[in-house]
């Protein structure tokens, strides 16, 4: 599946935060679920709010202050998804 332009790169960004031992999983395990939720979602890209579902589905509730953070640092606006700050 394709991805928007600017949510890939985000999505890049995002994943080289992730600590180097977990970062092949953390790659794999987020953009298949991004991409079942744009296929859900009958889109034909995926995007940043896929993306921004997928990686709060897929990273531990533990890690989400520091998750949100490196979103925070990113410039994504992860409550307009529906996730509080």
């Amino acid at each position: 599946m394709d991805w928007d332009p600017a949510t890939a790169t985000t999505f890049k960004q995002m994943i080289h935060k992730v600590p180097v031992f977990l970062r092949d999983i953390a790659q794999k395990k987020i953009s298949q679920k991004a991409e079942r939720l744009a296929t859900e979602a009958n889109r034909a890209l995926v995007t940043e709010q896929e993306m921004v579902d997928a990686f709060f589905a897929e990273t531990p509730f533990g890690f989400h202050g520091p998750m949100k953070t490196d979103m925070r640092e990113l410039g994504i606006d992860f409550k307009k998804y529906g996730y509080e700050a």
